[in-house]
C-alpha cells in the first residue's frame, strides 16, 4: 500500500468498522441481526421449496413470489456473513476487489428486487384489470424474459459505477470505512479526487431503477383500486382487494426503507452516523426478514401449505 502527500494510493484493502459510535456493542446488536437472517433464510427457503413441489402454485404471482424469494436469500448471504464477522470476530479487512463484488452483488439484487416488485405489481393489474389477457400475456416465456430483464437492468447499470471506483479514484484519504458493508458513497466519499461523477451516476442509477419502478408499480395500484371500487359486489372488491395486500405491505416496507436509508445518507449530515449505518443495514435485512411472514400470514395458499408441512405429519 502505498502513500501520498499523506493519501493512499490504490489501496490493496479497506478496513469495514462496523457502525460507528457502537462499536462497544456491535457483539449485542449482531444477535437480532443473526436472528433475522436466520428467520429470512429458513422462511424464503419454505415458501421456495413449497412453491416448487406444489403444482397448484406455479402461476405467475407466486413465481414472482419465488423469485423475490430467492433475491431475498441472495442479498442477505452477500453482507451479513462479512458483517458478524467484523461484529463477533473483529475481521474488519476486506480487499479492494472483494469490497467492489460485494458492492455491486448488494446493489444488484437491491435493484432485482426492485424490478420483481414491479413485475408484481404488474401481474396484479393485468389480473384484476384485463383478466380475460392475463393468461395471454404473461405465458411461461414472458415470464422468462422478465427474470432476465430485471436481472441484467440490475447488473449492467451498476457495473459503471464500479469501474468509475476503479478507473478515476486512485486516492484515498484513508482505507477505514465507517460502515459494516461496502457501500457505494461510502467507499467514493474515501477518495481526495473529484466525485461529482461518482455521485451523479449513482443518483441516476437510484432514479432510473427505483424512481422508474415506483412510478409504475403506483400507477399499477391506481388503476387496480379504481377498477376494484367499480366492482358492482363487495364481496368481489374484497376479494380482489385481498391478493394485493401482501404485495402492497412488501412495496411499502421495501421503499420506504429504501427512501429513508437513501436521502439520510446522502443528505443527512446533521444525522449522527450510526442512525445511517443502522438505516442502511435494516433496508438490507428487514425486506428479506418480513416478506416471508407478511406471505405466509396474508396468502391462504402458502398458509395452507406452510401448516400442511408442519402440521401434517404430525397428525399421520
Amino acid at each position: 500500500m502505498l502513500t501520498f502527500n499523506g493519501s493512499v494510493f490504490m489501496p490493496s484493502a479497506f478496513i469495514l468498522i462496523g457502525i460507528p459510535g457502537l462499536e462497544s456493542v456491535q457483539c449485542w446488536i449482531g444477535i437480532p441481526f443473526s436472528a433475522m437472517y436466520l428467520i429470512g433464510v429458513i422462511g424464503n427457503s419454505l415458501i421456495l421449496v413449497i412453491i416448487k413441489y406444489e403444482n397448484s402454485l406455479h402461476i405467475p404471482m407466486y413465481i414472482f413470489l419465488a423469485m423475490l424469494a430467492a433475491t431475498d436469500i441472495a442479498l442477505n448471504t452477500c453482507i451479513l456473513p462479512k458483517m458478524l464477522g467484523i461484529f463477533w470476530f473483529h475481521l474488519p479487512e476486506i480487499s479492494f476487489g472483494a469490497c467492489l463484488f460485494q458492492m455491486w452483488l448488494i446493489h444488484s439484487f437491491q435493484a432485482i428486487e426492485s424490478g420483481i416488485l414491479l413485475a408484481m405489481a404488474l401481474d396484479r393489474y393485468v389480473a384484476i384489470c384485463i383478466p380475460l389477457r392475463h393468461a395471454t400475456i404473461f405465458s411461461q416465456q414472458f415470464l422468462t424474459h422478465i427474470g432476465l430483464g430485471v436481472t441484467l437492468r440490475a447488473a449492467i447499470l451498476i457495473i459503471p459505477s464500479l469501474g468509475l471506483i476503479k478507473c478515476c479514484l486512485k486516492h484515498y484519504r484513508t482505507t477505514v470505512v465507517s460502515h459494516s458493508y461496502c457501500e457505494h458513497m461510502a467507499i467514493v466519499k474515501l477518495a481526495t479526487e473529484d466525485i461529482r461523477v461518482n455521485k451523479i451516476y449513482g443518483l441516476f442509477v437510484a432514479f432510473a431503477i427505483l424512481g422508474f419502478d415506483i412510478i409504475f408499480i403506483t400507477l399499477s395500484y391506481v388503476q387496480i383500486f379504481i377498477t376494484v371500487f367499480q366492482l358492482p359486489q363487495k364481496e368481489a372488491r374484497f376479494k380482489a382487494f385481498n391478493t394485493c395486500i401482501a404485495h402492497i405491505c412488501v412495496f411499502l416496507q421495501f421503499y420506504l426503507l429504501a427512501f429513508f436509508s437513501f436521502f439520510t445518507h446522502r443528505f443527512g449530515s446533521h444525522i449522527p452516523p450510526y442512525v445511517h449505518i443502522l438505516l442502511s443495514n435494516l433496508y438490507l435485512l428487514v425486506p428479506p426478514f418480513l416478506n416471508p411472514i407478511v406471505y405466509g400470514v396474508k396468502t391462504k395458499q402458502i398458509r395452507d401449505h406452510v401448516l400442511k408441512v408442519f402440521f401434517f405429519k404430525k397428525v399421520t
